[in-house]
């Protein structure tokens, strides 16, 4: 892709001949700008993160709405510091956020208990009982669960729940209206099927449990409805456009398109939407989603049968923890060298200290780690402890010391993904990744590339992540509605044609140290459930 000039940028933003995609991530949300040819014209990014309160991984709405401002405030002085113009109008929008969760609202539109989000693993009561009832995984994040979860409890407010959505959903019906969902991120609140919607006969079995319980509604009734990519999903209202831009400059009428999870969104900006395509999307948490050609032989609690924006299946393996351990220990070391006097960068730091990984023994020196910040439901912990453990005669350098961490940053991953690939032989060949854990060239995909002995694909465009997917969703709405193409060609014959991208084999010595690694990591989880265990409170 080519970037567009900026005399011809100006004018493509003035006439509104783009589309905006804002991605409401984990400790980020960032906002794209795309032109017409697929490239992006500008970003906004703001700095958030999760609150834990009363036992609860959360987010407060009122950081959802100021997040977003600030986020299309940043994007706004891009386009006027670039352009010289006014961001007024856009030709299409889409909202995605992170999966699952629980937002529950009364008939009035108001929150009846804090967002509940992805994060938390206090469900495995409703997961494992409907799991077992539907004969399908339901994951502990996800929205049903919690639902069920807090029937069990006994929570009085389940009886007033009216709407039950995610948070790309919430955002997108405040911004339009519309209680709507994109497929991917509908299949993550309760499973969908053939007819591209919830399934029904599992509907029917929840609706039974419900009524026995004395709940007033049926699940259908709460539950957004859902669309798939290229469906219109509703227009800007007035009251959405000051939501976004409390300036007054951004236009209303914009037209929407359906509000997708995160997983979505980095599935489209990978181009792995087709059978037999796959990607992995590694930051504060991870996953891998693997399209698949024919069903699984059965279920398993570490994988979660999720879609894509189109309705295609997804095998889908999610690890609550990726690099929050990582990145406080960077941050530790950061804070030596300022004691120390030294002035470097966080960018640079990274890169060296991610790079130095490389220059460790294969099995990173007898080192084991565990990055549980929060529980892990593929080893099965609802709490985590983070935890660095080594034998008095392992090689304690630093290079093994992050290339430890960066092995356990995909530890829970790879229990998970050998069900896939083992049990089920599904053939793996080529894993695009995305994500922080690939900012450093070569160094995440080399890592990834031992942990799944597949070769691991970076597309240039990877840096731009979920947002800039969302954009190309929003415009593949409009294309749709000229052209009869599916998501699948659209994005191969039209946005990634001629995309660039870097390919890393994996390196055998590499496949056996971390194979040597899990040996460790899978004996050694005996000491993080002892650690949780110990460090209650």
């Amino acid at each position: 892709m080519t970037a567009i000039p900026s005399t011809s940028a100006a004018e493509l933003i003035r006439s509104g001949n783009t589309a905006l995609g804002i991605e409401l991530g984990s400790t980020r949300i960032k906002a794209v700008l795309i032109g017409p040819d697929f490239t992006p014209l500008a970003s906004g990014v703001h700095e958030w993160e999760n609150r834990y309160e009363n036992g609860i991984w959360t987010y407060h709405l009122e950081d959802v709405w100021a997040g977003l401002q600030a986020c299309y405030r940043s994007l706004r002085e891009d386009v006027r510091a670039r352009y010289g113009v006014a961001l007024r109008t856009v030709g299409a929008l889409g909202i995605s956020g992170m999966m699952h969760g629980y937002l529950a609202f009364d008939r009035e539109g108001q929150l009846l208990a804090p967002f509940r989000t992805w994060r938390n693993t206090i469900t495995a009561q409703a997961a494992e009982q409907l799991s077992q009832l539907f004969q399908f995984n339901i994951p502990q994040r996800w929205s049903v669960a919690h639902l069920w979860q807090a029937v069990l409890n006994g929570e009085a407010h389940v009886k007033h729940v009216a709407f039950l959505t995610t948070l790309s959903g919430y955002v997108h019906w405040q911004l339009t209206g519309e209680k709507v969902l994109g497929i991917g991120d509908a299949s993550g609140m309760f499973p969908t099927d053939e007819r591209l919607s919830y399934d029904a006969a599992r509907l029917a079995q929840f609706n039974r449990l419900a009524e026995e319980a004395g709940m007033p509604w049926r699940l259908e009734q709460l539950l957004p409805r859902v669309l798939v990519a290229g469906q219109p999903a509703g227009t800007l209202t007035e009251r959405g456009a000051r939501l976004l831009d409390p300036s007054g400059e951004l236009q209303p009428g914009i037209p929407l398109c359906p509000p997708e999870g995160d997983a979505g969104t980095g599935m489209v900006a990978t181009n792995a939407v087709a059978p037999r395509t796959g990607n992995v999307s590694a930051g504060t948490s991870v996953f891998a989603m693997l399209v698949l050609e024919r069903a699984l032989s059965r279920f398993y609690p570490e994988v979660d049968i999720v879609t894509t924006p189109a309705g295609h299946p997804v095998a889908m393996v999610h690890s609550n923890n990726c690099t929050s351990d990582l990145n406080a220990w960077v941050g530790l070391f950061g804070e030596a060298l300022r004691v120390m006097g030294a002035r470097v960068s966080e960018g640079e730091l990274f890169e060296r200290l991610y790079r130095l990984a490389l220059e460790g023994d294969a099995d990173a020196g007898g080192l084991l780690a565990y990055n549980y910040v929060a529980g892990e439901h593929i080893t099965h912990f609802e709490e985590g402890r983070p935890l660095f453990v080594r034998m008095p005669s392992s090689r304690f350098t630093l290079a093994n010391f992050m290339r430890a961490h960066l092995f356990a940053a995909l530890g829970a991953l790879k229990i998970g993904m050998d069900l896939l690939t083992e049990r089920e032989a599904i053939q793996l060949e080529r894993m695009m990744g995305h994500g922080g854990f690939f900012k450093t060239r070569e160094v995440g995909q080399r890592i990834m590339a031992a942990a799944l002995n597949v070769p691991v694909a970076v597309m240039e465009t990877a840096g731009e992540g979920g947002a800039w997917g969302m954009a190309l969703l929003a415009t593949y709405m409009q294309h749709r509605a000229r052209h009869a193409e599916t998501l699948e060609r659209f994005l191969a014959d039209r946005v990634f044609a001629r995309a660039a991208m870097h390919v890393i084999q994996p390196d055998p010595v590499d496949v056996a140290g971390f194979a040597a690694f899990m040996e460790r990591y899978r004996r050694g989880l005996s000491i993080e459930r002892a650690a949780v265990e110990a460090l209650r409170g």
